[in-house]
């Protein structure tokens, strides 16, 4: 390996790198608008010049290659006039839309007009006017005022979305971006341009205007929309998701996720209307709602009725392997070898970039746990000759009329549910349970990665400062008489608490009172698992080896 010197340190690279590489990778930050290491190099924003001794004049880092003995200024005297310099020329007509922008906040022209620029502007004739509010796609909208022009969205759609949607039009200071005659910006990866936007040009439609970067929460988590497991972040303000931004995962999704992951996951986390919450026992053909101790006692009662060949137990692709195990534990403990997993596939519902037709985020991870199950039409089977007669459901994600009348003719029926939907109607005791978005856990990818995920929104029986739960700024300074801070908070808890509760009232308790307490029992009893924690997987998760 070759050896460069940054701003006096020196530093090994690998052939074919480049300057911006080379000092990206050791932690040293050259500005710039238009390079995204995950795009080819267009060298057009000119904020990444540096001074590089032997060379007459200043180089753009992110094109040019390091070579052996190279020794580069970021910070002299002449560097830091042309940033300066550039800057001016990107302000000349860039509009004082920061009070009003998506952005602010978390605005690249923002942070280097504050580190970079004079502070000041000589420009005093009429800035350039183009058109703003421009919809260039079902979810984008556009505004032309706003844009530098670095090219990133146009590199993004025929790169990484394969879709050549996106050009410049006109030219000098009324260069624009358009769409191509005919065409829409309108594939599944498009709001990923507004995450890459190094300024407010492009905005989600979805998310424009709601809140600002530092009103909300951010907590690192997984997409649950397909089992490619996207890793992403949740924004939260008042308790309420408002978004889903990805996050950089080079083994799993790089730095993209796909429109229906980002838009799509998250909307029944705050439906009010459909969420579940606490639990209920079914009286006179009604689900009447009861506290949690009268809801375990019957379904004790249930449990002990039947024989162990007449009930099932059905696992869950969309609840975590934290959830599964403590099923798998207590089916075990009761001699259940009835355990039924359903795929929940979508054919023809993929793409050759991140979307997979495996619509949960954890068909693995049950797998893994449940290697002789049966599946769900096994089941139909089973309860239309009377072999079954009870069941109790982690998964009620149904929608196969032939599985639902089937279900409608067991004796009994308990089903933790997230969300209202055909299945929690015929519950004989239903459960409110967390989403993803409220619990610790882990879930097993399709592609062998097992990912953990966070609560980043709190429940009635946490608190999100003492529950270590992510804060914004809102959350750190605000009081219980501020509005922001009287969100709603449901009433529900992790499948594997329920579980445990479960478990004590049947005698054979389980001594669980953390998820991390549950995986690492599964960590020392299933094989593939063995040797792994919380801290070993971290944020980038853990390939698994089989």
């Amino acid at each position: 390996m070759g050896k460069i010197t940054i701003n006096g340190n020196e530093y090994e690279f690998k052939p074919g790198q480049t300057i911006i590489e080379v000092a990206t990778e050791n932690g040293l930050d050259i500005p710039h608008f238009c390079w995204h290491p995950s795009l080819s190099v267009s060298g057009n924003c000119r904020m990444c010049l540096v001074e590089v001794e032997k060379m007459p004049k200043l180089v753009i880092a992110c094109s040019t290659y390091a070579a052996e003995g190279m020794v580069v200024n970021v910070n002299s005297e002449k560097s830091v006039d042309a940033r300066k310099a550039v800057m001016e020329f990107i302000l000349i007509n860039h509009p004082l839309d920061c009070p009003i922008c998506d952005e602010a906040g978390e605005c690249k022209l923002q942070d280097y007009t504050f580190s970079h620029s004079v502070g000041e502007s000589r420009f005093v004739e009429e800035k350039q006017h183009k058109n703003k509010r421009v919809q260039l796609g079902p979810r984008i909208i556009f505004d032309g005022e706003r844009c530098i022009s670095c090219s990133r969205c146009i590199r993004f759609s025929a790169e990484v979305a394969k879709k050549n949607q996106l050009t410049f039009v006109k030219r000098g200071d009324r260069v624009t971006i358009n769409t191509f005659p005919g065409e829409s910006f309108d594939n599944n990866y498009t709001l990923n341009t507004t995450d890459i936007c190094p300024v407010g040009a492009l905005t989600s439609k979805e998310f424009r205007f709601k809140s600002r970067v530092w009103e909300m929460s951010s907590t690192d988590s997984i997409c649950i929309g397909c089992s490619r497991g996207c890793n992403t972040e949740i924004w939260v303000r008042n308790n309420e998701v408002l978004r889903l931004t990805p996050r950089n995962n080079p083994g799993v999704n790089s730095y993209w996720m796909c429109d229906k992951g980002r838009l799509e996951t998250f909307k029944e986390i705050n439906d009010v209307e459909s969420r579940i919450e606490g639990s209920f026992v079914k009286e006179h053909d009604k689900l009447v709602k009861h506290d949690l101790l009268k809801s375990i006692t019957k379904i004790t009662e249930i449990l002990k009725s039947y024989k162990a060949s007449e009930i099932a137990f059905v696992a869950s692709a969309y609840e975590t392997i934290e959830d599964n195990y403590a099923l798998l534990k207590l089916a075990k403990s009761l001699n259940i070898e009835n355990i039924v997993l359903a795929e929940h596939k979508l054919p023809g519902d993929f793409d050759d970039i991140l979307l997979t037709e495996d619509k949960t985020p954890n068909y693995n991870g049950a797998k893994l746990l449940f290697p002789n199950y049966i599946d769900i039409l096994a089941l139909t089977e089973n309860i239309n000759n009377g072999k079954i007669k009870v069941a109790l459901m982690l998964d009620s994600h149904f929608k196969d009329e032939k599985v639902i009348e089937a279900l409608s003719k067991l004796k009994d029926l308990v089903v933790f549910a997230t969300n209202k939907n055909k299945v929690t109607e015929l519950a004989t005791v239903l459960l409110g349970i967390s989403t993803y978005a409220e619990k610790n856990g882990t879930f097993l990818n399709g592609f062998g990665v097992l990912q953990r995920i966070k609560p980043a929104v709190a429940t009635e029986e946490m608190d999100r400062s003492l529950d270590n739960l992510s804060e914004s700024r809102w959350d750190k300074f605000g009081t219980k008489f501020d509005r922001w801070m009287k969100g709603k908070k449901y009433d529900v808890k992790p499948s594997w608490k329920l579980i445990t509760i479960i478990s004590g009232s049947l005698k054979v308790k389980f001594n669980f009172n953390m998820a991390e307490e549950v995986f690492n029992e599964a960590s020392n009893n299933i094989k593939p698992l063995n040797g792994l924690d919380y801290d070993v997987i971290s944020d980038k998760g853990v390939k698994l080896k089989f």
